[in-house]
């Protein structure tokens, strides 16, 4: 299967991270989630998917976003980390998953927003064993 193997560090990033909503607070992190959606969306046309999914019932949200590679990931975290600890109060972060491959930075970013909206333990990252990615064909 040549050409379907990973190659260098400019495959795609999909990050996924999962928390529990703290209280009664749904209501409050919507409105965040809300801002914090726009202000991405004005500084990161890169940026191929970010979604933010809430199941009030069980009073967990997951995140997911997919970058077009490692350097995007580092860029969001740098312009975002502000604005994701405006949500700390509302979330307990329990999970990120990094499936790709992430620059040694870009992990020590994960690491730092886990410590901060979480228990710091939270962070797996996994390599793609196989694949292709078609980018330019997304709309």
């Amino acid at each position: 299967m040549s050409g379907h193997g990973t190659d260098s560090g400019s495959e795609p990033i999909v990050y996924i991270d999962h928390s529990h909503i703290r209280g009664d607070l749904i209501d409050e992190l919507k409105a965040g989630v809300q801002r914090l959606v726009k202000f991405i969306d004005a500084r990161e046309p890169q940026l191929v998917t970010y979604g933010f999914y809430i199941d009030e019932d069980a009073a967990r949200m997951t995140v997911v976003a997919v970058h077009p590679d490692s350097a995007s990931l580092e860029r969001h975290m740098d312009i975002g980390s502000a604005e994701f600890r405006k949500l700390a109060h509302l979330v307990t972060l329990t999970a990120i998953e990094c499936y790709g491959r992430p620059s040694d930075r870009a992990l020590e970013q994960l690491r730092n927003k886990a410590a901060t909206l979480g228990d710091g333990e939270a962070v797996v990252t996994i390599e793609r064993f196989a694949g292709f990615t078609h980018l330019a064909s997304v709309t």
